[in-house]
């Protein structure tokens, strides 16, 4: 060995140690097993619904719940959940109350994170406070007085009971717009109220332009928590004729309670529409999430 072989022995890097190897793949592992066993959890009942909704009554008594069923275009119960569960008119009702309390949380909560953010006034931390505080008070504690509201305001029994209880319960909004707008330089709204602007003209003009992610991922939030809904419309809505998806779907127990292929396909029918808009529009939840969590 020469004289110059020396050094470059000594800066060689040496190989990481058996334990801290095992350690390294153990770690591994345990990574991607924890991201299979997730996935099972939301995929396998998924994978049941789907499977239930395509077989026969008879092919019910006879398999498990993840059997395959004999014809894979069996579309009976879809035809059968769609009809009787009158899905066209739950679908109109669903989208008439979506479209609104979006609109209305857009606005409220993009109105409210700009007045906070934007204009001094006593006891801000209060109010900021006040916001949390509601934020972790469960709902049905305030459901009486809510009940008694909503009866005295003469909206009971009407789509519009829904939308005022989905606008003015949605704090979260709030807080999304408020990360968005302390990103905004306060040196455009001096600019524009030397050009004669007012408050309203420049949240309308500026502030809501520059919000379309926070709008994004507001608008996407809220319109799979309130299209997944249970409670609100069955409490508010008990009227057959202004049923939702989620309602209509619960009143398959009554003449197919033991039909689970039928409820499983109306189950189906409602799960499909939200799983697609989801798998398209994901990158804007966590991208609009991540920007707002750095701003």
């Amino acid at each position: 060995m020469t004289a110059i072989d020396g050094p470059a022995i000594a800066r060689a890097p040496r190989r990481p140690g058996t334990r801290a190897l095992v350690r390294r793949r153990t770690a591994v592992f345990l990574k991607y097993l924890s991201l299979v066993l997730a996935s099972a959890v939301v995929l396998v009942p998924l994978a049941a619904v789907l499977l239930t909704s395509l077989r026969t009554s008879t092919e019910m008594a006879d398999g498990a719940a993840l059997a395959a069923p004999h014809n894979w275009f069996n579309l009976h119960n879809y035809v059968v959940a769609f009809n009787d569960g009158h899905m066209l008119r739950a679908l109109w009702n669903t989208s008439f109350i979506l479209f609104f309390s979006v609109l209305g949380t857009v606005l409220i909560g993009s109105m409210t994170a700009y007045a906070i953010d934007r204009f001094p006034f006593r006891f801000k931390k209060l109010v900021m406070a006040l916001f949390l505080i509601a934020s972790l008070v469960p709902s049905v504690t305030t459901q009486v007085a809510t009940y008694q509201i909503v009866n005295r305001l003469g909206v009971m029994d009407t789509r519009w009971a829904p939308v005022l209880l989905y606008m003015g319960t949605d704090i979260v909004s709030i807080y999304i717009f408020l990360q968005f707008i302390r990103s905004i330089p306060v040196s455009l709204d001096e600019a524009a109220r030397l050009d004669g602007a007012n408050s309203f003209t420049i949240y309308w003009r500026i502030i809501l332009p520059l919000l379309k992610p926070a709008v994004a991922t507001v608008v996407i939030v809220k319109g799979v928590a309130v299209y997944n809904d249970f409670y609100i419309p069955f409490l508010y809505m008990p009227d057959d004729d202004l049923g939702t998806i989620s309602t209509s779907l619960f009143r398959f127990k009554g003449p197919y309670g033991a039909h689970w292929e039928v409820i499983s396909a109306g189950a189906a029918l409602v799960i499909v529409p939200s799983l697609v808009v989801f798998l398209a529009l994901q990158r804007f939840i966590y991208n609009g999430f991540a920007a707002g969590a750095t701003k």
